[in-house]
C-alpha cells in the first residue's frame, strides 16, 4: 500500500489572490518571505489556511530567502538593507509561523529553499540563466552552503525543528549536485528532497538535461554528496506530469538495476494549479499565452488528475512513497480537495 503525505500549495500566489498582497522585485525582493519582515500576521493566516486544509507537511516561507535578498530589503529599522547579522530572528519567525500553522497533530515542517535563480532580479528559476559568479557547480555549492549555515547559525535550534529540507524548482544539473554537497557539509542532518522544474514544451530541464540525467545527478553516488529522501517535480504544468513521472520512474529503476542505489526514493509532486497561465518575470504578472494547451482538462479537476498520476505511478511499481501538493495558484481549497481525493480511494 502506498504511503501518501499531503503537502501544502502555492504560498506566494495565495497571498496575492486571497490576501491582496502585492509583490515586486523592487520593494519586496524576498517575495513571500518579505512578510516575515512586514506582516507576519497575514503570513500566519495564509499558512494557517493550509494547516486547516489538513496538510501533513507545511513549507516555511523561506523559498527566496538569501543574504542578498535581505540586503536589498529596506525598512525603517534598516534603511540601507537588512544585514546578515540581523537575519536570524526572521528565519526563526519563519519556523515559528509554520509550526503554529499546523493543525494535524502529526504534521511536520519542511524548510523551503529555492534555487539561486529564484533570488535573482528578475528571477531565473525557469531559465537557469545565472550570472557569471554563480554559473558553476562549485559557486552554487558555496552559495547554498552559506544559506544553509545562515539557518544553522540562527537562534532557536531551527535545524532540529524541521522534518525535511526542500530544495525546490532546481533548473540545472550542476545545482542538483551542488545542493547535495551543500547539505552534506551543513549542520542539517535531516531528510531532504530535490524537486526540479520543467517549463519547456519538451521533457528536458531548462538547462537541456534529460530526466535520466536529473535522476542520476540526484540519487547516484556522489563524492561528498548526501542522498535525498525524495526526488520529483514542482512548479510544472499538470498536462506534463504523467509523462515526466514515467521518465522518473524508469530512470530510478535503471539506477536500482545498475546497483547505483538500493532504496527507491519517495516521489515528490507539486505541480502548478494554473490553467495554462505563465508567470512573466519581466512584467511580473500571470499571462495566458495564445494557443497554450490547458493545464487542467475541462472534464477532470486538478486534484483528480494529480491523484491519477500518483495512483498510476504506484500501480506501475515505480514508487511506494509519495509527497503530493501544489505549487503556483494551488490554493488551500485545492489542497483540501486533494487530500479528500486520496481518502476516498
Amino acid at each position: 500500500m502506498a504511503t501518501i503525505q499531503i503537502l501544502d500549495g502555492g504560498l506566494g500566489t495565495s497571498l496575492g489572490d486571497l490576501y491582496n498582497i502585492k509583490f515586486d522585485s523592487t520593494t519586496t525582493p524576498l517575495w513571500a518571505s518579505h512578510l516575515l519582515v512586514s506582516d507576519p500576521a497575514t503570513l500566519q493566516a495564509c499558512q494557517r489556511d493550509f494547516g486547516v486544509a489538513g496538510v501533513d507537511v507545511l513549507l516555511t516561507a523561506t523559498y527566496q530567502v538569501s543574504t542578498e535578498g535581505f540586503a536589498r530589503t529596506k525598512t525603517a529599522q534598516f534603511p540601507d538593507g537588512i544585514p546578515r547579522s540581523a537575519v536570524g530572528p526572521f528565519l526563526q519567525k519563519a519556523v515559528d509561523i509554520a509550526e503554529q500553522a499546523k493543525v494535524r497533530e502529526n504534521a511536520s515542517v519542511a524548510l523551503s529553499l529555492g534555487p539561486y535563480g529564484a533570488c535573482m532580479v528578475p528571477g531565473q528559476e525557469y531559465s537557469g540563466a545565472y550570472d557569471a559568479a554563480h554559473d558553476s557547480e562549485e559557486s552554487l555549492y558555496l552559495w547554498h552552503l552559506d544559506r544553509l549555515r545562515m539557518f544553522a547559525e540562527a537562534e532557536g535550534e531551527l535545524v532540529s525543528r524541521v522534518r525535511y529540507v526542500a530544495f525546490e524548482t532546481l533548473p540545472r544539473l550542476d545545482e542538483i549536485r551542488a545542493v547535495r554537497r551543500a547539505i552534506q557539509d551543513s549542520a542539517f542532518d535531516v531528510p531532504f528532497w530535490i524537486s526540479c522544474v520543467f517549463p519547456r514544451e519538451d521533457d528536458l530541464l531548462p538547462d537541456g538535461s534529460s530526466v535520466g540525467q536529473v535522476v542520476r545527478a540526484a540519487i547516484a553516488p556522489l563524492e561528498g554528496g548526501a542522498v535525498p529522501w525524495g526526488i520529483g517535480i514542482n512548479c510544472t504544468k499538470m498536462h506534463k506530469l504523467a509523462g515526466l513521472v514515467d521518465l522518473f520512474g524508469g530512470a530510478v529503476a535503471e539506477c536500482v538495476a545498475d546497483g547505483q542505489v538500493s532504496d527507491v526514493p519517495s516521489l515528490v509532486l507539486y505541480p502548478d494549479g494554473t490553467n495554462g497561465e505563465v508567470y512573466n518575470t519581466t512584467t511580473q504578472v500571470w499571462e495566458r499565452p495564445d494557443g497554450l494547451r490547458d493545464s487542467v482538462s475541462a472534464d477532470r479537476s486538478w486534484e483528480v488528475q494529480l491523484a491519477q498520476v500518483v495512483n498510476e505511478a504506484y500501480e506501475k511499481g515505480y514508487f511506494n512513497s509519495f509527497l503530493v501538493g501544489g505549487c503556483c495558484k494551488a490554493s488551500h481549497h485545492d489542497i483540501k480537495k486533494l487530500g479528500e481525493q486520496f481518502k476516498t480511494q
